[in-house]
């Protein structure tokens, strides 16, 4: 390894999995056996705690803390994620990237608190974790450094982290050379990277999965759901108002039982390379469906445009870890104040993978049905032509003088009797 100095007191963000399990050992013997404070930032993920308590106290921590931020988590940035719109190359719903900047917060709160002369994480060198973890680390604790083991140690590889883990008899909890798969889980989605993934011909195993059924495997009933939203935001379920873990978790369960939000991407990495992932994220591709339709019938044209179009620009932000910064403090602002009047519900119809947008409602909708209507009679039609004649004015002078058109009589048309003729109408 390289000569990195020394840390007397180093905060590892801890998930209890391969890397950070190894991490904490290797911290000892290459930092002069520093007292080391595990952090675990509990958004969802199901794991058995007391196993991952026991765990980090094994591999070497002093200090475990483990902290509950799964309402935080939904309430200030899922749920304003999803207002937004946010996807990653057309894709992906962000749920691994809009989790890093949380988990890296509450470690940074911890390690100032207890001291720590230095933060750790056991993102690789080729991910983008890396990047959303100190991203966030200089945007919370710029003094503190910053240790990354999987940019400096000689493991390279899944395989050999294992084997330097069964060399000091560290516990697994499951991970094997069998089941190497990569994953990352939270309330709003898992992710499957590696293994047989690698090869992007390969189609995923149906034991990979594991939050959603198969479409083969999913009820052969149309399964219908209503979605009550306010200023954006999610507020109810069926007629009933929830909090928003609880709603979150009730949409979970839905989209998972009618095998909804399965995606498999090769995405482009922070880094550059490209990357195969397989994504679940059952409950949020509801909520995205539900707000993208309730969007269109609330917001006008103009104010819908450029929220599409900050959208992108908002998505590019998380998945590169740029939470705390002002660009994306200032995109939050403008969702806000865009989506002021998206309030109303949607209806869905869930069935073998797939959400329908049945039906919605609002008090700010801007489809007025008599106005719409082929039978209207407060509508002129005859207003049209002369709003086509001017929105058009500038295609027919183009073309004009561009292939110098000619009369019926073969004569050039003179642009002196067009103008003309756009003025007396």
């Amino acid at each position: 390894m390289k000569n990195n100095g020394k840390a007397k007191k180093i905060c590892l963000a801890y998930s209890g999995g391969l890397d950070t399990t190894i991490i904490m050992p290797w911290l000892k013997e290459n930092y002069d056996n520093p007292e080391i404070i595990a952090v675990c930032t509990n958004v969802g993920q199901q794991e058995d705690w007391d196993e991952v308590e026991r765990r980090a106290y094994a591999g070497g921590a002093s200090k475990y803390f483990l902290v509950d931020s799964r309402r935080e988590f939904v309430e200030d940035y899922l749920f304003p994620m999803a207002r937004a719109g946010a996807v990653y190359e057309g894709k992906y719903l962000l749920g691994t990237a809009i989790a890093r900047p949380l988990q890296a917060g509450k470690q940074v709160e911890i390690a100032l608190a207890e001291g720590c002369d230095a933060l750790a994480h056991g993102c690789t060198g080729k991910g983008n974790d890396q990047v959303r973890f100190e991203l966030s680390y200089k945007a919370l604790a710029p003094h503190l450094k910053v240790i990354a083991p999987w940019r400096i140690w000689d493991i390279n590889s899944r395989e050999q982290a294992i084997a330097y883990a069964e060399s000091r008899n560290l516990n697994l909890g499951g991970i094997s050379r069998k089941n190497i798969y990569s994953r990352d889980w939270n309330i709003w989605h898992i992710s499957h990277e590696g293994g047989l993934l690698e090869n992007p011909w390969n189609a995923p195993e149906e034991d990979m999965y594991r939050l959603t059924k198969s479409p083969q495997n999913a009820p052969d009933k149309t399964e219908e759901i209503t979605i009550e939203f306010e200023k954006g935001i999610p507020i109810g379920l069926n007629g009933q108002k929830m909090d928003a873990l609880s709603l979150l978790e009730q949409l979970n369960q839905y989209g998972a039982r009618n095998a909804i939000g399965r995606i498999d991407i090769v995405e482009t990495r922070m880094v550059g390379m490209k990357s195969r992932g397989v994504y679940e994220t059952p409950g949020g591709t509801l909520l995205y469906t539900a707000l993208r339709d309730l969007e269109m019938f609330t917001i006008n044209y103009d104010a819908l445009n450029l929220k599409h179009r900050l959208t992108q620009y908002y998505s590019d932000l998380i998945y590169a870890g740029k939470w705390f910064t002002t660009a994306r403090i200032g995109l939050e602002a403008y969702m806000e104040s865009v989506t002021a009047y998206t309030t109303g519900s949607v209806r869905l119809a869930l069935y073998k993978g797939t959400a329908a947008v049945i039906g919605r409602s609002s008090p700010y909708a801007l489809y007025l049905e008599e106005l719409a209507s082929f039978g209207d009679t407060s509508y002129n039609q005859a207003d049209a032509e002369g709003f086509i004649n001017l929105y058009g004015l500038s295609t027919g002078v183009t073309a004009m003088v561009q292939k110098g058109l000619k009369d019926s009589s073969g004569q050039a048309v003179d642009m002196k009797n067009v103008a003309a003729g756009y003025h007396d109408k």
